[in-house]
């Protein structure tokens, strides 16, 4: 996310950019990839156990094909009560509603390239909290990266991680975001932190021995419970230094213009549709994420100097989406609309079992083949109703069958473009 993009970005409203030499490396990998041909269909298969993308046209045109079909059922439909909705390669918009709830989060990007020593972010939670961090060392030395839990309470302090993932540091800024989030969405977890009086100490001890090459990213998220005060720091220190002696001595680095770090309430957002889905009667259906129109932006402050922040994609906030459908099969599908895309989500189908699903399956990334929209079809599809064009690009979540309800999890993975659009569509 270099500094241009993400300015642009921000006046595009939702769309967060990588850097260009990350799409370089990219540009030249293969992989599975499911485009829409309005002339052609053609699909090359994903590996089917991780969530493979899907050829959302092919599954239109089966839809066209059975609608002569419908149409002559619609008497019967009326007749109970219901009125059958001829289905189309179009979309329309599913109204959804939200709320924010659940802890506190701690979000640390700015600086984002960082060149010297000294604390990115810092504030103290109590009670459930998330820490994410996104930054890369853009040092000609190597450094690492520390978050650092010291007990503000007068007594014994004992910190919960119920959930985390931080993936392995690379120039490969695509790999890192999305095995940041496979493994965060893996499952949870509870492993216990003692802190006594007057102690501090690293939220995961493999941080003191994780080098930052020049040039390489790290990227974390960690989900925690604290039964007292503690102050959170996250900074970036000497490759061979002691990250708690470094949390008292470090400056705080002055942030940059994007201003990508602060302290959120309610660190979790909970959107439920509006009413049930009948895929039969609503036909195909969309809904938006990160694009600050229909899903807002959260706004906070920086504990560092008290100012208000905008949190621009909603970095670090866990969405629970859920999605009851009365009766038939539905598809899902994440489409990204705002450039290449590399994470994960995971599903639940009226279960404690959950289904992981890496975005997309078979390769690292996708997106690159969708051709950015038009003012015309941005604003058809803002206004609801939003026409699959040909080299769109999907990737499927999974698919429910008869009545229940669907719930996702998901949060926007650092390093990805945004907004993406999540599709709902009948199954034949």
């Amino acid at each position: 996310m270099n500094l241009k993009s993400k300015i642009l970005a921000v006046l595009a409203a939702g769309t967060l950019c990588f850097p260009q030499m990350a799409m370089a490396r990219h540009a030249a990998d293969s992989g599975a990839t499911t485009v829409v041909h309005v002339e052609k269909v053609q699909h090359v298969p994903a590996a089917p156990k991780e969530g493979e993308q899907t050829n959302l046209m092919q599954r239109i045109r089966s839809i066209l094909d059975t609608a002569d079909k419908e149409q002559k059922q619609e008497p019967e439909a009326v007749a109970a009560g219901r009125t059958a909705k001829p289905l189309s390669n179009e979309l329309t918009r599913w109204e959804m509603e939200s709320r924010d709830e659940g802890g506190t989060l701690l979000f640390s990007d700015s600086p984002e390239y960082v060149d010297t020593n000294g604390i990115l972010y810092q504030d103290s939670v109590q009670g459930d909290a998330r820490v994410l961090f996104y930054h890369l060392n853009n040092s000609s030395v190597p450094r690492k990266l520390a978050v650092v839990l010291k007990n503000e309470y007068d007594g014994p302090n004992e910190i919960t991680i119920t959930r985390s993932g931080n993936g392995a540091p690379s120039s490969d800024y695509l790999k890192v975001g999305k095995a940041t989030q496979l493994e965060y969405f893996r499952a949870e977890k509870n492993q216990k932190l003692s802190l006594p009086k007057g102690t501090a100490r690293l939220i995961q001890e493999s941080m003191n021995m994780t080098i930052l090459q020049p040039g390489e990213l790290t990227y974390g998220v960690f989900d925690f419970h604290a039964e007292h005060s503690v102050l959170v720091t996250v900074l970036m220190l000497d490759a061979y230094g002691d990250p708690v002696t470094a949390a008292e001595e470090l400056p705080v680095l002055p942030k940059d213009e994007m201003r990508l770090r602060g302290t959120f309430k309610g660190m979790d957002r909970v959107m439920s549709a509006k009413k049930i889905y009948n895929p039969q009667e609503d036909g195909g259906v969309y809904f938006m994420l990160a694009d600050d129109k229909a899903d807002k932006y959260r706004k906070g402050i920086d504990a560092t100097d008290g100012s208000q922040v905008t949190n621009y994609g909603n970095y670090g906030i866990n969405y629970r989406l859920e999605l009851p459908v009365d009766n038939g099969g539905v598809k899902y599908y994440l489409s990204p609309l705002g450039g290449v895309y590399a994470g994960a989500m995971r599903s639940f189908h009226s279960t404690k079992e959950y289904t992981l699903f890496p975005t997309p399956g078979g390769r690292t990334y996708f997106g690159n083949l969708t051709a950015p929209e038009t003012d015309e079809v941005q604003i058809r599809r803002e206004a609801g109703h939003w026409q699959i064009e040909q080299g769109t690009e999907l990737a499927s979540l999974g698919q429910s069958n008869g009545r229940g309800e669907t719930v996702f999890e998901f949060s926007p993975p650092g390093a990805s473009n945004l907004p993406v659009a999540i599709v709902m569509l009948p199954q034949k």
